[in-house]
């Protein structure tokens, strides 16, 4: 199949075009860089234009069978109003774009949306799943409408798969990037009080569940792509300690984790404990789990 992808030359999206081309089909990536692209292969292209703008890249959209909307600035820096309207902006606008350059009858089409866990805000200790409502903060407010704008995708007859992610754990990037320097300078811990939930997925569950939900044609709607095991955050600096042999008792007190990032620190001090319900029911088999064994496949390999 021909899939066009936003967001290709990201932490995800690479690791998606190489397994997706490992299948046999052909991707191109719609990237507005200037600059010569990393990843080259045979079956990946690449598209020059700005998703957040209209163009002649919108002519090529209904070329393809399937859509994978990944594009989005980082939600990672402190939330000024500037920045909040980049990360609407940045989602909204794009998937905006996608829909319009959709033909009247765009039923051969798949249309995969990226979304996040963030969609059903902060639950404390409750299980949540594709069912549970959207919170009502920031984050979940964003969500929810970036979710809204894919969905009109389904209007034009396009099957619309929103994919809500939990924090993505791989190599060279993503929060493990981020965090393992702190471990390896003794400095790691958890962040706050550590009772928050943190609801991750290792980066091959996450390709792996892209290609059974391409084959589940009768799946549509939200789907979690998280781990059926989520953790809370001081059991997840735990398991860094253990695989690097470093120690993991370097809190980071909230008021500081507030202080310095503002209403995104709110986000890293709460969280959700959220199930795949939903792959789980459609028979996906998750090949890491747990977060031990995710860990030392990442880390150690």
């Amino acid at each position: 199949m021909k899939v066009l992808m936003t967001g290709g030359t990201g932490f995800v999206g690479t690791s998606l075009s190489k397994r997706l081309i490992s299948e046999g089909h052909l991707v191109t990536v719609l990237t507005h860089e200037t600059r010569e692209p990393a990843l080259k292969m045979q079956g990946l292209s690449y598209l020059h234009g700005n998703p957040t703008v209209q163009g002649e890249w919108q002519k090529a959209v209904p070329e393809h069978d399937v859509i994978i909307n990944l594009a989005g600035a980082s939600i990672f820096s402190r939330w000024t109003e500037e920045q909040k309207n980049i990360l609407r902006s940045s989602r909204i606008l794009t998937t905006r774009n996608l829909v319009d350059a959709l033909s009247q009858d765009a039923k051969h089409i798949t249309f995969f949306s990226t979304s996040a866990v963030g969609y059903y805000g902060f639950h404390q200790d409750e299980e949540v799943t594709e069912s549970s409502p959207a919170g009502t903060d920031f984050l979940a407010r964003l969500a929810y409408d970036w979710e809204s704008e894919a969905l009109n995708a389904g209007k034009k007859g396009a099957r619309v798969v929103m994919t809500r992610f939990g924090i993505v754990l791989g190599k060279d990037g993503g929060a493990l990037g981020q965090m393992i320097p702190l471990f390896k300078s003794f400095l790691g811990g958890p962040l706050g009080s550590g009772r928050q939930w943190f609801s991750w997925v290792h980066m091959r569950d996450l390709v792996e569940a892209f290609i059974f939900l391409l084959d589940k044609k009768e799946i549509s709607g939200p789907v979690n792509l998280c781990s059926p095991e989520p953790v809370r955050n001081k059991e997840l600096g735990a398991a860094i300690g253990r695989v690097l042999h470093r120690p993991s008792f370097m809190p980071a007190p909230g008021f500081m984790i507030k202080l310095i990032l503002g209403e995104f620190g709110s986000v890293l001090l709460e969280g959700q404990r959220v199930i795949p319900k939903r792959l789980l029911d459609a028979g996906y088999k998750f090949k890491y789990p747990g977060i031990d064994e995710a860990l030392k496949n990442i880390i150690l390999n």
